[in-house]
């Protein structure tokens, strides 16, 4: 069961997310990530894409849906500090909920308000580790944000849900920590290093 303490790890997951952006650089942007077929652009521009959509279900209590404008500009800097700027009116709009802050209305349903910023979490953290991959980095989720999230991604990531974003379970030793336990459920190995050409 998700509840209100989810809203916690979304701080931790931002703060993450945000140091694994530090390291993109202009000759990143096309390299592979974890993510099948994306290359770093394109990576960043559906990330900054969800957090724009999630601030929205955050702050409006509804989600329009629609297709996202592309972005004119693809430098290095816009999509960094678009990523920054979109990740803190989140975390600002979670810290200070506006309006109904119990359900968020998104196509012909509603979506309690703890699932949608379950997935925020979710979605910052892990991409901020294949944007991490994709730059060289090795940066694990840390420990207590990978155990938190573990906890949630379950209830998330069904089999159904898999397809696109998550791959089938890794095998991972029992001796592995939360960030890699965490990637091997999401489908997602534990190196860098196949991810830089």
């Amino acid at each position: 069961m998700i509840t209100d303490d989810v809203s916690r790890l979304l701080p931790s997951a931002i703060e993450y997310a945000l140091d694994c952006v530090y390291y993109v650089t202009p000759k990143s942007l096309a390299r592979q990530t974890p993510c099948a077929g994306w290359n770093l652009a394109k990576l960043l521009c559906h990330v900054n894409d969800s957090l724009a959509i999630l601030h929205e279900g955050a702050v409006l209590g509804f989600i329009a849906g629609g297709p996202m404008a592309e972005p004119r500009d693809m430098s290095t800097d816009y999509l960094v500090q678009t990523f920054t700027d979109r990740a803190r009116y989140l975390l600002g709009a979670v810290a200070r909920p506006e309006g109904d802050a119990r359900s968020v209305t998104i196509a012909d349903g509603v979506l309690p308000h703890d699932i949608l910023i379950a997935v925020g979490v979710v979605e910052v953290a892990v991409h901020g580790w294949d944007i991490a991959c994709s730059c060289n980095v090795r940066k694990p989720i840390p420990a207590t944000l990978a155990s938190g999230i573990m906890e949630i991604a379950p209830l998330l990531v069904t089999d159904d849900a898999r397809a696109g974003d998550f791959g089938p379970p890794l095998p991972v030793s029992s001796l592995a920590g939360p960030s890699d336990q965490l990637l091997a459920f999401l489908g997602r190995e534990g190196s860098a290093r196949q991810f830089v050409t």
